[in-house]
């Protein structure tokens, strides 16, 4: 064999070992049988705190070898994150508005599904000591209410039920996320807070769900997409699936959202 024929041979075996080293160290997206693995980063409104920990916990056990991470909370900061450059593979938002934060900075890969829908309800202590019956209680004198801030969807929608009602009031706090507000209800800080139907009824141990008219006029979707740089490809297209699979939509119905 000639020096030059040599040389060749050697790069090229050279070059399959490289490129067989750089498939080793990846530590996501498919194997050679197709499954998925690796982390599943999803970025989930806190509202599907409770609901996303059982899915993620359900789509673990249908794919060994992956691990789901969630990172839980108000959906325009997580908007805000994934746009500044955060590593994440899905995005679910709490509405629409801050799902098109992200897609209008061209960080979705493909256009998002809304997955559920969900309503508010005024949470209140135990045994409802003031007696709130509706959106117009909130606003007698002395009676204290927490609300999320506007720019958090759970915010919007209160925003937009009270204006329904022709209600006007003076919140005493605004919280960041629907789990800050329902947390002032639960430590007796306030005596109502305006939340989604799906976490009065998770902390229903502490808290009652009181419901009203007005709240079918700010029903929140929830759309949920897999993202542009996502580290997991793979792992985000099989989440946003399974999300949408029949045992994630029943995981979902038990823990009181709509259908989309």
């Amino acid at each position: 064999m000639s020096g030059r024929s040599v040389l060749a041979t050697l790069t090229a075996i050279a070059v399959l070992a490289l490129t067989g080293c750089g498939g080793g160290d990846d530590p996501a997206g498919d194997d050679a049988d197709g499954r998925v693995t690796g982390t599943v980063t999803v970025f989930a409104a806190a509202s599907l705190t409770e609901s996303f920990t059982r899915i993620a916990s359900d789509f673990e056990a249908a794919n060994p070898g992956v691990t789901v991470t969630l990172n839980l909370a108000g959906s325009s900061a997580l908007a805000n994150q994934i746009n500044q450059g955060a590593p994440a593979d899905v995005f679910a938002s709490a509405a629409e508005k801050n799902m098109a934060t992200v897609t209008e900075a061209g960080n979705a890969e493909g256009t998002p599904s809304v997955f559920a829908r969900n309503q508010l309800v005024i949470a209140v202590p135990g045994g409802n000591p003031r007696g709130v019956t509706g959106l117009a209680d909130l606003a007698r004198p002395g009676v204290k209410v927490a609300l999320c801030a506007d720019q958090v969807p759970c915010g919007a929608a209160a925003r937009t039920a009270l204006t329904a009602a022709g209600v006007a009031l003076t919140p005493v706090t605004l919280e960041q996320d629907v789990k800050g507000a329902l947390a002032k209800v639960k430590l007796g800080e306030v005596d109502a807070a305006l939340v989604y139907r799906t976490d009065a009824r998770a902390a229903s141990a502490d808290v009652a769900g009181v419901e009203f008219p007005e709240s079918a006029r700010a029903v929140n979707d929830y759309p949920i997409v897999a993202l542009k740089d996502a580290p997991n490809p793979a792992g985000a297209r099989a989440f946003v699936a399974y999300v949408r699979s029949t045992p994630a939509q029943a995981v979902l119905a038990g823990a009181g959202f709509q259908a989309p």
